[in-house]
């Protein structure tokens, strides 16, 4: 193992298929207002977590909540866990303003994302 540890799961992404319901459902649930709101995104700030709405799953088609681990290199956290068996199904790219993200499949199929912001 290396010494490149996460910081922890801190953003969850959940495909919808109807972003106003699912907007009022979760502002219920989590007790805020959402912290981003347009017609691509829904984003909430909750006890130290992002939680985001994705209508259709996004540009990456998501059928599940995939949650993002955050971490301080993401390509050397991509390399180690492909290393390991993990399959990567989306490269780091920059999402804005600095943030790259990274998904990858582990050995039983789940999706898992790596996040690092600048």
């Amino acid at each position: 193992m290396t010494d490149s540890s996460t910081q922890g799961i801190k953003t969850v992404l959940h495909p919808v298929s109807d972003l106003a319901k699912a907007k009022a459902v979760y502002a219920a649930l989590l007790g805020v207002e959402p912290t981003s709101d347009a017609p691509y995104y829904v984003g909430f700030e909750a006890a130290g977590q992002h939680i985001g709405l994705v209508p259709g799953g996004g540009p990456q088609a998501a059928t599940a909540p995939v949650s993002y681990w955050h971490v301080q290199d993401i390509e050397a956290k991509l390399a180690e866990v492909t290393a390991a068996g993990a399959t990567v199904k989306e490269a780091a790219h920059d999402v804005g303003g600095g943030r790259l993200v990274a998904t990858f499949t582990d050995p039983d199929g789940n999706v898992l994302g790596l996040l690092q912001d600048s």
